[in-house]
């Protein structure tokens, strides 16, 4: 029998753990690859997502019983990354001030994950997609409210046109960025002015 030193894993759990640990390496690199390809063109195939991933097929449904179950990961992640970035921007004092901070903030996140939402749509029932939209709008709606309030924000237009045309402008901003129409460093700026413009 074996004598096995306390604080020694067994012979057998070695493996194991290497083969764990190898599972997590290619479930993190499917998803970064997925989110990365899907964000540019909802479309992407599994093929093409494992090839950017470096694994197999074989690997990618061994983590992932099908695409779309790949793609609710990705939308799920995305969803939660951006609740957790917006939740740490500067809300207070000037509405427009705040407004901007949150748009530029908004584009990144935009940019980073873009057509992932209309992966999500594919696969993700209506329900789910409006709540992953909840949160974002509920944040720019309270700036929207506040600055109409204060005379900053023009109000003899409905706030859910307002609302649109933000994401019109967020989403055509990245567009514009992956046609070469404008750098990505240029964006958060094109897109607070033109915003702002917009709404004064």
């Amino acid at each position: 029998m074996t004598r096995i030193e306390p604080g020694v894993p067994a012979e057998d759990e070695v493996p194991d753990r290497g083969r764990r640990a190898d599972a997590v390496r290619n479930i993190e690199a499917i998803v970064a690859a997925a989110t990365r390809l899907l964000a540019v063109n909802p479309d992407v195939s599994v093929n093409e997502i494992a090839k950017a991933a470096g694994v197999g097929r074989v690997t990618l449904y061994g983590h992932f019983d099908s695409r779309a179950t790949l793609v609710g990961e990705v939308v799920d992640r995305a969803i939660a990354h951006t609740d957790a970035a917006l939740a740490e921007v500067d809300l207070d004092g000037d509405p427009r001030q705040a407004l901007g901070r949150l748009l530029e903030a908004t584009w990144h996140l935009t940019h980073r994950f873009g057509a992932v939402v209309v992966a999500g749509s594919q696969v993700l029932s209506p329900e789910q997609i409006r709540r992953a939209h909840d949160e974002p709008a509920a944040r720019v709606r309270g700036l929207l409210v506040r600055g109409r309030e204060a005379g900053e924000f023009r109000s003899d237009v409905p706030i859910e046109w307002q609302l649109s045309v933000i994401q019109a402008i967020l989403h055509g901003a990245s567009a514009a960025v992956h046609r070469g129409e404008i750098t990505a460093e240029d964006a958060p700026a094109l897109v607070r002015d033109t915003t702002l413009a917009a709404l004064s």
